[in-house]
């Protein structure tokens, strides 16, 4: 896997088609949640997705694992990225704007970091990381509103639980890193999903019953999109950028994702956000590109050339 600054222009391409397919997924949970229970919805969302996935798997000819230490893991990691963050984040939108919550998504990365500091040695929290993380946290604060803190209702108890899920992400990034680094990406995500499943599908018939197929055209045209797409698809070409442009590159399609979703949201569905949001969600991105820190290099470099 390579760590680059200069980001080829193919994966340049492939990184804002998933910036606009991870927009459009929430979108398409706000439609499927009008006729399907979030349960139901996120057990759509794993099944169906591990299916297509072991597919892949099977017609690229990959090993499937048969340690029962590593299908474990498959669970702890379906449960940290899979059905805590997607059950977290599809309630969490029954009471919250599709938009909000993308913005909030955008602070995975910046739980990420500070996970990441605490958990393993080499990730040092430099001053640079350090400045980055207190303007995501302020973006966040500030995302959520001071009236949220003050008047505790139902809306402040989904803001809260859409950033338990961000949070669960970043717990996951740290698992992956321990326990799967070493396999083929395909077969991790189809393992997780799998994982995922276990859980899901008969949380959904306990919840809320035998799922019925009975629904809205539109509502059925959301769980394809989200299922195959959003995804199945997004993790297989997530991976292919990965390993064309790096992890830090990669990064980068965090700062895409809030303002496809929400536009989408604006058009499709007629949410309006608060400024403070907007605020918030340019704090947050500050927050991301100060923790990526290209701007800075480049900075650096500019200055230094200027100098000579």
């Amino acid at each position: 896997m390579v760590q680059q600054q200069d980001i080829p222009t193919r994966a340049w391409m492939e990184l804002c088609l998933l910036g606009l397919i991870w927009g459009g997924s929430f979108l398409a949970i706000a439609i499927t949640l009008r006729e399907v229970g979030f349960v139901t919805s996120v057990a759509h969302r794993v099944f169906w997705a591990a299916i297509l996935l072991w597919g892949w798997v099977a017609y690229r000819g990959l090993p499937i694992p048969h340690s029962p230490r590593l299908w474990l893991s498959f669970l702890v990691m379906g449960i940290l990225n899979n059905v805590l963050p997607f059950s977290l984040m599809a309630w969490g939108q029954l009471h919250i704007e599709s938009g909000l919550t993308a913005v909030f998504n955008a602070a995975t990365a910046i739980f990420g970091a500070l996970v990441a500091t605490v958990i393993f040695p080499d990730e040092k929290l430099t001053v640079r990381k350090t400045m980055g993380i207190v303007v995501g946290f302020a973006g966040v604060a500030t995302a959520i509103g001071l009236e949220s803190f003050r008047n505790f209702d139902i809306r402040s108890l989904a803001q809260l639980a859409v950033i338990g899920g961000t949070i669960s992400y970043a717990f996951a990034s740290v698992w992956a890193r321990i326990r799967l680094s070493g396999l083929a990406p395909e077969v991790a995500a189809a393992g997780m999903l799998t994982g995922s499943s276990v859980v899901m599908v008969p949380a959904a018939f306990i919840i809320d019953g035998v799922p019925s197929f009975a629904v809205s055209s539109s509502t059925l045209l959301a769980i394809g999109y989200y299922v195959f797409f959003a995804t199945a698809g997004a993790y297989l070409l997530y991976y292919r950028i990965l390993a064309l442009a790096g992890a830090s590159n990669t990064m980068l399609v965090t700062l895409l994702v809030p303002p496809v979703s929400i536009v989408l949201g604006a058009i499709v569905l007629s949410e309006s956000l608060s400024t403070n949001v907007y605020l918030g969600l340019f704090m947050l991105l500050s927050g991301l590109l100060i923790l990526d820190g290209r701007l800075f290099r480049r900075f650096r470099r500019a200055k230094t050339e200027g100098t000579k």
